[in-house]
């Protein structure tokens, strides 16, 4: 508990705190009707993502941008909002094929705070601000910060730290505009509305941080040629099932068979992009990394 009871603020006003009409006797429900009033909710927060489309795709082209020139998109959050973010750039690697660095996940209380509850950690905003430091973060980077209640302090830390550095910043809020909100290039404000469950942000309001951060790297890669058609051609055949999935990419842009694929991709070193300009260019393995270098990797180029 906080030592200075007195300087609590007081979260009441905000839209995620306040009590949802449709859920007031969810005690009484029957799991069918719970479900039923939970659906319902969730739906809410699919149009409530919709709602932010322009915003949403401003910031897919500043994170593109950033990325295109060597810079990082990296997640800023506490509790859920940063579980959601590192869970988000961690799925970037094998899908993407890019480097872990590219796009990062920073949560209140570090690593552990990934498994084990350490809601303390997100009260420090010099703490958010000392991992922008620590990260070098400059001009080149786009640094989100992920606050449901738009409160946090351990986000507003490291945006206003951000900011000065140079760098991009997105700021994604569940609620309207408060006194303690951050300043941000980029404000995606999905109003998802009171939760089924007061005050639990880990439902309305994750579901579509999720669905937001998902739009912004997927829709970031594509901008950046990982994407060929509606493919993941940049992926990493790190286990059996991406590299069923490897073969049948290159099986569907080449016409090989599925056996023929695989025996292509083991020559191209397990790189979709580079087996399948290999095939239809009919080179080798280098010439194949040539020509896609010389057209930043876009597969369709090099075509």
């Amino acid at each position: 508990m906080p030592n200075e009871i007195e300087h609590i603020s007081d979260r009441s006003s905000l839209l995620t705190e306040q009590r949802l009409a449709a859920s007031m006797e969810l005690d009484q429900l029957s799991t069918l009707e719970a479900l039923a009033v939970m659906n319902e909710q969730d739906a809410l927060a699919v149009k409530a993502v919709a709602s932010e489309c322009a915003e949403v795709g401003r910031a897919i082209e500043i994170v593109a941008a950033a990325l295109m020139a060597g810079g990082r998109l990296i997640y800023v959050g506490a509790g859920t909002s940063g579980r959601l973010g590192v869970l988000d750039a961690a799925e970037c690697p094998p899908t993407f094929g890019t480097d872990p660095n590219m796009v990062q996940g920073v949560i209140a209380g570090g690593d552990d705070a990934m498994f084990r509850s350490k809601e303390g950690a997100e009260d420090r905003p010099e703490d958010g601000a000392a991992i922008m430091n620590g990260k070098c973060v400059g001009p080149k980077d786009v640094i989100m910060g992920i606050a449901t209640g738009g409160t946090t302090p351990f986000v507003r830390g490291a945006l206003e730290r951000a900011r000065e550095l140079g760098a991009k910043t997105i700021f994604l809020c569940c609620v309207e505009q408060t006194a303690g909100e951050p300043k941000a290039d980029i404000i995606i404000r999905p109003l998802t509305g009171p939760e089924v469950l007061t005050g639990s942000t880990r439902l309305k309001a994750g579901t579509a941080t999720k669905l937001v951060l998902n739009q912004i790297t997927t829709l970031a890669m594509v901008r950046i040629g990982k994407v060929h058609e509606n493919l993941m051609v940049d992926l990493k055949a790190t286990n059996q099932k991406l590299l069923d999935r490897a073969a049948r990419i290159v099986a569907m842009l080449t016409g090989l068979s599925r056996d023929e694929s695989l025996d292509l991709l083991r020559s191209a070193d397990g790189e979709v992009k580079t087996a399948i300009v290999m095939r239809k260019r009919r080179v080798d393995r280098n010439a194949a990394r040539a020509l896609l270098t010389a057209v930043a990797g876009r597969l369709r180029n090099a075509l």
